[in-house]
């Protein structure tokens, strides 16, 4: 089964016209809002932490240089 990819540069356009084209909103954020939101924002870093240390070899691999000797002396 095919799936339809959607090219990268479409994701600008529309996070532009989302920006330029909102409307004002009456809303109230109470300190328990905010509370949630930096817990949100947090667990994101621990998340991209955890990642990164579980992945860190991978990572590492692509900077290494290898110990292959190419006929020098």
């Amino acid at each position: 089964m095919r799936t339809i990819r959607q090219p990268k540069w479409v994701a600008l356009p529309v996070l532009v016209c989302l920006l330029a084209f909102e409307r004002p909103v009456l809303a109230y954020l109470d300190p328990g809002s905010g509370s949630v939101l930096l817990q949100v924002l947090l667990g994101g870093f621990a998340a991209v932490g955890v990642m990164a240390r579980l992945f860190w070899h991978r990572l590492a691999a692509v900077f290494r240089r290898s110990d292959v000797d190419h006929g020098r002396e």
